[in-house]
Protein backbone atom coordinates (compact mmCIF):
# COMPACT_ATOMS: atom_id res chain seq x y z
CA UNK A 1 0.00 0.00 0.00
CA UNK A 2 1.14 3.54 -1.00
CA UNK A 3 1.07 6.46 1.52
CA UNK A 4 -0.65 9.54 0.51
CA UNK A 5 1.19 12.39 -1.72
CA UNK A 6 2.44 14.40 1.14
CA UNK A 7 0.78 17.70 -0.09
CA UNK A 8 -2.36 15.27 0.49
CA UNK A 9 -1.43 14.81 3.89
CA UNK A 10 -0.55 18.24 4.68
CA UNK A 11 -4.49 19.21 3.20
CA UNK A 12 -5.90 16.73 5.58
CA UNK A 13 -4.19 17.92 8.65
CA UNK A 14 -5.05 21.46 7.72
CA UNK A 15 -8.57 21.07 6.95
CA UNK A 16 -9.11 19.00 10.01
CA UNK A 17 -7.52 22.22 11.89
CA UNK A 18 -9.85 24.78 9.80
CA UNK A 19 -13.10 22.77 10.32
CA UNK A 20 -11.85 22.62 14.58
CA UNK A 21 -11.53 26.26 14.41
CA UNK A 22 -14.96 26.76 13.14
CA UNK A 23 -12.84 28.40 9.95
CA UNK A 24 -13.12 31.24 12.80
CA UNK A 25 -9.81 33.13 13.27
CA UNK A 26 -7.74 36.19 13.13
CA UNK A 27 -7.45 38.42 9.77
CA UNK A 28 -4.51 40.57 8.36
CA UNK A 29 -6.24 43.76 8.23
CA UNK A 30 -8.86 43.26 11.38
CA UNK A 31 -7.10 45.65 13.62
CA UNK A 32 -10.52 48.01 13.72
CA UNK A 33 -12.34 45.33 15.19
CA UNK A 34 -10.69 46.58 18.75
CA UNK A 35 -12.74 48.77 20.70
CA UNK A 36 -9.48 50.41 21.86
CA UNK A 37 -7.69 50.56 18.85
CA UNK A 38 -10.97 52.29 17.43
CA UNK A 39 -11.22 54.95 19.99
CA UNK A 40 -7.55 55.55 19.61
CA UNK A 41 -8.06 56.25 15.57
CA UNK A 42 -10.72 59.48 16.31
CA UNK A 43 -12.35 58.38 13.30
CA UNK A 44 -9.75 59.14 11.38
CA UNK A 45 -8.53 58.18 8.01
CA UNK A 46 -4.50 57.66 8.71
CA UNK A 47 -4.72 56.54 12.25
CA UNK A 48 -6.28 53.69 11.39
CA UNK A 49 -4.24 52.67 8.23
CA UNK A 50 -1.47 53.08 10.86
CA UNK A 51 -3.12 51.13 13.69
CA UNK A 52 -3.88 48.68 10.89
CA UNK A 53 -0.26 48.14 9.65
CA UNK A 54 1.22 48.18 13.18
CA UNK A 55 -1.01 45.11 13.74
CA UNK A 56 -0.67 43.35 10.55
CA UNK A 57 3.20 44.02 10.55
CA UNK A 58 4.12 43.05 14.19
CA UNK A 59 5.91 39.65 14.48
CA UNK A 60 4.05 39.77 18.07
CA UNK A 61 0.46 38.83 17.63
CA UNK A 62 -1.18 42.10 19.55
CA UNK A 63 -4.52 41.22 18.74
CA UNK A 64 -5.37 39.55 22.59
CA UNK A 65 -4.10 42.70 24.48
CA UNK A 66 -5.90 45.28 22.40
CA UNK A 67 -9.33 43.28 22.26
CA UNK A 68 -9.85 42.02 18.96
CA UNK A 69 -11.64 38.43 18.79
CA UNK A 70 -11.30 35.85 16.10
CA UNK A 71 -14.52 36.22 13.53
CA UNK A 72 -15.70 34.45 10.17
CA UNK A 73 -15.04 36.05 7.22
CA UNK A 74 -17.13 34.78 4.06
CA UNK A 75 -14.39 34.46 1.88
CA UNK A 76 -12.36 32.09 3.90
CA UNK A 77 -15.86 29.61 4.00
CA UNK A 78 -16.20 30.32 0.35
CA UNK A 79 -12.57 28.93 -0.40
CA UNK A 80 -13.43 26.25 2.03
CA UNK A 81 -16.73 25.54 0.07
CA UNK A 82 -14.50 25.61 -3.37
CA UNK A 83 -11.72 23.31 -2.01
CA UNK A 84 -13.94 20.86 -0.72
CA UNK A 85 -15.91 20.79 -3.94
CA UNK A 86 -12.83 20.16 -6.25
CA UNK A 87 -10.77 17.53 -3.10
CA UNK A 88 -13.95 15.65 -2.93
CA UNK A 89 -14.18 14.96 -6.90
CA UNK A 90 -10.65 14.47 -7.01
CA UNK A 91 -10.55 11.96 -4.82
CA UNK A 92 -13.71 10.53 -4.87
CA UNK A 93 -14.90 11.95 -1.17
CA UNK A 94 -18.26 12.92 -0.69
CA UNK A 95 -18.26 16.68 0.61
CA UNK A 96 -21.93 17.28 -0.38
CA UNK A 97 -22.86 17.51 3.26
CA UNK A 98 -20.02 19.57 4.40
CA UNK A 99 -20.48 21.62 1.45
CA UNK A 100 -24.25 22.40 2.29
CA UNK A 101 -23.73 23.38 6.18
CA UNK A 102 -21.05 25.96 4.74
CA UNK A 103 -23.42 27.56 1.81
CA UNK A 104 -26.12 27.80 4.47
CA UNK A 105 -23.83 29.61 7.00
CA UNK A 106 -23.23 32.29 4.06
CA UNK A 107 -26.92 32.34 3.71
CA UNK A 108 -26.92 34.11 6.71
CA UNK A 109 -24.17 36.58 6.40
CA UNK A 110 -25.21 37.88 3.36
CA UNK A 111 -25.43 42.28 3.48
CA UNK A 112 -28.03 43.62 4.12
CA UNK A 113 -29.52 46.23 1.43
CA UNK A 114 -27.42 44.83 -1.30
CA UNK A 115 -29.59 44.60 -4.52
CA UNK A 116 -29.90 40.63 -5.54
CA UNK A 117 -26.91 39.10 -2.84
CA UNK A 118 -23.49 40.59 -1.17
CA UNK A 119 -21.05 39.54 0.82
CA UNK A 120 -18.64 41.96 3.06
CA UNK A 121 -15.98 41.31 5.44
CA UNK A 122 -16.30 40.81 8.97
CA UNK A 123 -14.75 44.31 10.29
CA UNK A 124 -14.28 47.48 9.09
CA UNK A 125 -11.09 48.61 7.36
CA UNK A 126 -9.45 51.64 5.78
CA UNK A 127 -7.70 51.87 2.94
CA UNK A 128 -6.07 54.49 0.98
CA UNK A 129 -8.68 55.42 -0.60
CA UNK A 130 -11.18 55.30 1.06
CA UNK A 131 -13.31 53.52 4.41
CA UNK A 132 -15.22 50.43 4.33
CA UNK A 133 -17.74 49.92 6.96
CA UNK A 134 -18.09 46.20 8.18
CA UNK A 135 -20.33 43.93 6.18
CA UNK A 136 -20.18 46.40 3.18
CA UNK A 137 -21.06 44.20 0.30
CA UNK A 138 -17.30 44.07 -1.79
CA UNK A 139 -16.86 42.90 -5.57
CA UNK A 140 -14.10 40.86 -4.34
CA UNK A 141 -16.19 39.25 -1.36
CA UNK A 142 -19.12 38.59 -2.81
CA UNK A 143 -17.29 36.84 -6.06
CA UNK A 144 -15.39 34.56 -4.38
CA UNK A 145 -19.34 33.27 -2.39
CA UNK A 146 -20.64 33.07 -5.51
CA UNK A 147 -18.42 31.13 -7.28
CA UNK A 148 -18.36 28.83 -4.36
CA UNK A 149 -22.34 28.62 -4.62
CA UNK A 150 -21.46 28.05 -8.42
CA UNK A 151 -19.09 25.07 -7.83
CA UNK A 152 -21.13 23.69 -5.77
CA UNK A 153 -24.18 23.90 -8.33
CA UNK A 154 -21.87 22.35 -10.40
CA UNK A 155 -21.63 19.26 -8.35
CA UNK A 156 -24.36 18.95 -7.08
CA UNK A 157 -27.36 20.25 -8.95
CA UNK A 158 -28.62 22.32 -6.57
CA UNK A 159 -30.78 24.93 -8.34
CA UNK A 160 -30.91 27.16 -5.57
CA UNK A 161 -26.91 27.59 -5.29
CA UNK A 162 -27.21 28.85 -9.23
CA UNK A 163 -29.50 31.34 -7.90
CA UNK A 164 -27.77 32.46 -5.50
CA UNK A 165 -24.39 33.24 -7.66
CA UNK A 166 -27.04 34.88 -10.43
CA UNK A 167 -28.05 36.96 -7.25
CA UNK A 168 -24.37 38.32 -6.70
CA UNK A 169 -24.35 39.53 -10.37
CA UNK A 170 -27.34 41.24 -9.69
CA UNK A 171 -25.17 43.04 -6.90
CA UNK A 172 -22.44 43.60 -8.97
CA UNK A 173 -24.37 45.53 -12.17
CA UNK A 174 -26.60 47.22 -9.81
CA UNK A 175 -24.82 48.53 -7.07
CA UNK A 176 -21.23 49.33 -8.22
CA UNK A 177 -19.92 52.23 -9.68
CA UNK A 178 -18.39 51.68 -13.55
CA UNK A 179 -15.33 54.06 -14.33
CA UNK A 180 -15.68 54.36 -18.38
CA UNK A 181 -12.17 53.00 -20.59
CA UNK A 182 -11.33 52.80 -24.22
CA UNK A 183 -13.54 50.56 -26.24
CA UNK A 184 -16.92 51.11 -24.31
CA UNK A 185 -15.15 49.39 -21.47
CA UNK A 186 -14.87 50.04 -17.87
CA UNK A 187 -13.90 49.09 -14.75
CA UNK A 188 -16.26 48.05 -11.93
CA UNK A 189 -15.72 49.48 -8.83
CA UNK A 190 -14.54 47.66 -5.37
CA UNK A 191 -17.52 48.58 -3.34
CA UNK A 192 -20.90 50.41 -3.12
CA UNK A 193 -19.31 53.51 -1.47
CA UNK A 194 -15.92 53.89 -3.87
CA UNK A 195 -15.14 54.26 -7.50
CA UNK A 196 -11.90 52.82 -7.62
CA UNK A 197 -10.36 51.11 -10.56
CA UNK A 198 -8.06 48.25 -9.68
CA UNK A 199 -8.09 45.70 -11.87
CA UNK A 200 -7.83 41.95 -10.06
CA UNK A 201 -10.97 43.07 -8.49
CA UNK A 202 -12.63 44.36 -11.51
CA UNK A 203 -12.05 40.83 -13.11
CA UNK A 204 -13.01 38.64 -10.66
CA UNK A 205 -16.55 40.49 -11.48
CA UNK A 206 -15.89 39.99 -14.94
CA UNK A 207 -15.49 35.58 -14.50
CA UNK A 208 -18.48 35.63 -12.07
CA UNK A 209 -20.90 37.13 -14.78
CA UNK A 210 -19.33 34.98 -17.41
CA UNK A 211 -19.39 31.98 -15.98
CA UNK A 212 -23.22 32.94 -14.63
CA UNK A 213 -23.76 33.68 -18.37
CA UNK A 214 -23.30 29.91 -19.71
CA UNK A 215 -25.79 28.93 -17.65
CA UNK A 216 -28.46 31.23 -17.50
CA UNK A 217 -27.80 32.35 -21.11
CA UNK A 218 -28.18 36.33 -19.74
CA UNK A 219 -26.75 38.65 -22.49
CA UNK A 220 -26.47 41.41 -20.17
CA UNK A 221 -24.08 39.24 -18.39
CA UNK A 222 -21.86 38.43 -21.30
CA UNK A 223 -21.63 42.10 -22.53
CA UNK A 224 -20.65 43.31 -18.81
CA UNK A 225 -18.37 40.77 -18.49
CA UNK A 226 -16.45 41.60 -21.67
CA UNK A 227 -16.37 45.41 -21.09
CA UNK A 228 -14.73 44.61 -18.15
CA UNK A 229 -12.45 42.89 -19.46
CA UNK A 230 -11.60 45.33 -22.54
CA UNK A 231 -10.83 48.05 -19.51
CA UNK A 232 -7.85 45.38 -18.07
CA UNK A 233 -6.61 44.17 -21.22
CA UNK A 234 -6.15 47.84 -22.56
CA UNK A 235 -4.36 48.11 -19.45
CA UNK A 236 -1.49 45.23 -19.65
CA UNK A 237 1.88 46.87 -19.87
CA UNK A 238 4.29 46.02 -22.91
CA UNK A 239 5.95 43.37 -21.02
CA UNK A 240 2.88 41.80 -19.78
CA UNK A 241 2.43 42.81 -16.65
CA UNK A 242 -0.67 44.98 -14.46
CA UNK A 243 -0.18 47.63 -12.48
CA UNK A 244 -2.91 46.45 -9.35
CA UNK A 245 -4.59 49.60 -10.05
CA UNK A 246 -5.43 53.04 -12.00
CA UNK A 247 -4.65 55.31 -9.37
CA UNK A 248 -0.93 56.92 -9.03
CA UNK A 249 -0.59 55.14 -5.53
CA UNK A 250 -1.57 51.45 -7.29
CA UNK A 251 1.44 51.25 -9.67
CA UNK A 252 3.20 48.28 -8.28
CA UNK A 253 2.84 44.87 -9.71
CA UNK A 254 2.51 41.80 -7.32
CA UNK A 255 2.34 37.89 -7.71
CA UNK A 256 -1.13 37.11 -6.22
CA UNK A 257 -2.72 40.26 -7.92
CA UNK A 258 -1.37 38.86 -11.26
CA UNK A 259 -2.48 35.45 -10.36
CA UNK A 260 -6.26 36.57 -10.05
CA UNK A 261 -6.21 38.60 -13.57
CA UNK A 262 -4.66 35.75 -15.07
CA UNK A 263 -7.48 32.98 -13.79
CA UNK A 264 -10.46 35.58 -14.44
CA UNK A 265 -9.31 36.51 -17.85
CA UNK A 266 -8.69 32.47 -18.75
CA UNK A 267 -12.50 31.83 -17.24
CA UNK A 268 -14.14 35.06 -19.45
CA UNK A 269 -12.12 33.82 -22.57
CA UNK A 270 -13.53 30.16 -21.93
CA UNK A 271 -17.15 31.25 -20.83
CA UNK A 272 -18.16 34.07 -23.38
CA UNK A 273 -15.60 32.18 -26.57
CA UNK A 274 -13.16 35.35 -26.86
CA UNK A 275 -10.05 33.46 -28.58
CA UNK A 276 -8.58 37.29 -29.86
CA UNK A 277 -7.27 37.95 -26.06
CA UNK A 278 -5.59 34.38 -26.01
CA UNK A 279 -2.42 36.20 -26.87
CA UNK A 280 -2.94 38.64 -24.09
CA UNK A 281 -3.24 35.74 -21.56
CA UNK A 282 -0.17 34.05 -23.09
CA UNK A 283 1.89 36.93 -22.17
CA UNK A 284 0.38 37.83 -19.12
CA UNK A 285 1.36 34.53 -18.10
CA UNK A 286 4.68 34.42 -19.10
CA UNK A 287 5.09 37.08 -17.04
CA UNK A 288 3.81 35.67 -14.18
CA UNK A 289 5.77 32.81 -14.54
CA UNK A 290 9.43 33.73 -15.18
CA UNK A 291 8.94 36.93 -12.89
CA UNK A 292 7.77 36.10 -9.91
CA UNK A 293 9.34 32.98 -8.82
CA UNK A 294 12.74 31.48 -8.35
CA UNK A 295 14.51 28.25 -9.53
CA UNK A 296 13.27 26.03 -5.96
CA UNK A 297 9.72 27.35 -6.36
CA UNK A 298 9.98 29.96 -4.12
CA UNK A 299 6.53 32.66 -4.71
CA UNK A 300 8.00 36.08 -4.89
CA UNK A 301 6.37 39.00 -3.89
CA UNK A 302 7.52 41.63 -7.02
CA UNK A 303 8.64 40.95 -9.82
CA UNK A 304 12.45 42.55 -8.46
CA UNK A 305 12.58 41.04 -5.11
CA UNK A 306 11.16 38.25 -3.49
CA UNK A 307 10.10 39.81 0.17
CA UNK A 308 7.60 39.43 1.86
CA UNK A 309 7.47 36.17 0.77
CA UNK A 310 3.59 36.02 1.29
CA UNK A 311 1.52 32.63 1.81
CA UNK A 312 -1.21 33.87 -0.63
CA UNK A 313 1.35 34.23 -3.23
CA UNK A 314 2.06 30.77 -3.07
CA UNK A 315 -1.97 29.94 -2.58
CA UNK A 316 -2.73 31.60 -5.52
CA UNK A 317 0.46 30.24 -7.57
CA UNK A 318 -0.89 26.48 -6.94
CA UNK A 319 -4.55 27.75 -8.11
CA UNK A 320 -2.93 29.67 -11.05
CA UNK A 321 -0.38 26.76 -12.13
CA UNK A 322 -3.22 24.27 -12.15
CA UNK A 323 -5.62 25.83 -14.01
CA UNK A 324 -3.19 26.47 -16.95
CA UNK A 325 -1.57 23.14 -16.71
CA UNK A 326 -3.10 22.46 -19.99
CA UNK A 327 -1.90 25.39 -21.88
CA UNK A 328 2.01 25.30 -20.46
CA UNK A 329 3.42 21.83 -19.93
CA UNK A 330 5.94 22.95 -17.73
CA UNK A 331 2.91 24.23 -15.27
CA UNK A 332 2.32 21.45 -13.43
CA UNK A 333 6.21 21.15 -12.38
CA UNK A 334 6.19 24.58 -11.48
CA UNK A 335 3.13 24.00 -8.98
CA UNK A 336 4.80 21.03 -7.71
CA UNK A 337 7.95 23.32 -6.96
CA UNK A 338 5.68 25.78 -5.11
CA UNK A 339 4.40 23.37 -2.96
CA UNK A 340 7.26 21.18 -2.04
CA UNK A 341 8.88 24.71 -1.25
CA UNK A 342 5.86 26.23 0.81
CA UNK A 343 5.54 23.12 2.93
CA UNK A 344 8.81 22.98 3.79
CA UNK A 345 9.34 26.41 4.27
CA UNK A 346 5.90 28.18 5.58
CA UNK A 347 3.83 25.16 7.37
CA UNK A 348 4.01 25.37 11.29
CA UNK A 349 4.28 22.68 13.59
CA UNK A 350 0.49 22.67 14.37
CA UNK A 351 -0.23 22.60 10.50
CA UNK A 352 -1.15 25.44 9.85
CA UNK A 353 0.67 27.78 7.78
CA UNK A 354 2.64 31.13 8.40
CA UNK A 355 2.25 34.29 7.16
CA UNK A 356 5.10 35.80 5.55
CA UNK A 357 8.65 35.36 5.34
CA UNK A 358 11.33 38.65 5.42
CA UNK A 359 14.99 38.44 4.87
CA UNK A 360 15.80 37.50 8.35
CA UNK A 361 12.85 36.22 10.31
CA UNK A 362 9.32 34.85 9.67
CA UNK A 363 5.66 36.33 11.17
CA UNK A 364 4.25 33.15 12.31
CA UNK A 365 0.59 34.77 12.99
CA UNK A 366 -1.86 32.37 12.09
CA UNK A 367 -4.94 33.83 9.92
CA UNK A 368 -8.21 32.43 8.85
CA UNK A 369 -8.95 33.77 5.68
CA UNK A 370 -6.06 34.88 4.26
CA UNK A 371 -3.67 31.94 5.07
CA UNK A 372 -5.23 28.83 6.14
CA UNK A 373 -8.51 29.09 3.75
CA UNK A 374 -6.16 30.12 0.86
CA UNK A 375 -3.93 27.10 1.10
CA UNK A 376 -6.78 24.94 1.10
CA UNK A 377 -8.07 25.66 -1.50
CA UNK A 378 -4.70 25.76 -3.23
CA UNK A 379 -3.52 22.60 -1.89
CA UNK A 380 -6.93 21.36 -3.49
CA UNK A 381 -6.36 22.73 -7.15
CA UNK A 382 -3.09 21.42 -6.85
CA UNK A 383 -4.18 17.68 -5.77
CA UNK A 384 -7.01 17.74 -8.69
CA UNK A 385 -4.25 19.08 -11.09
CA UNK A 386 -1.57 15.93 -9.47
CA UNK A 387 -4.86 13.31 -9.64
CA UNK A 388 -5.88 14.47 -13.57
CA UNK A 389 -2.60 13.78 -14.60
CA UNK A 390 -1.77 10.22 -13.03
CA UNK A 391 -5.53 9.19 -14.53
CA UNK A 392 -4.63 10.47 -18.00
Amino acid sequence: MTSAPRSEVVFDRLLARCASDGWSGYDPYDALRSPLVRALSLGSKWPRIAWIQLVKRSPVNLRPWLGITKGVNPKGLALAVRALVVEGAARGVDRRAEVTALLEQLDGLRSPGATGSGWGYNFDWQSRAFFVPEGTPSIVCTTFVAHAYLDAYHAFGEEKWLSRAREACEFILADLHRTPGPDSSFCFAYTPVDKSRVHNASMLGAELLARVSRETGETEFVDAALAATRYTVAAQAEDGSWPYGDAGNQAWIDNFHTGFVLVSLAEVIEACGAPAWKPVLEQGYRFFRDRFFLEDGTPCYYPDRPYPIDVHSAAQALVTFARFAGIDPEAQERGRRVARWTIENMLGADGRFHFQKHERWTNRVSYMRWSQAWMVYGLARHIASERETVSA
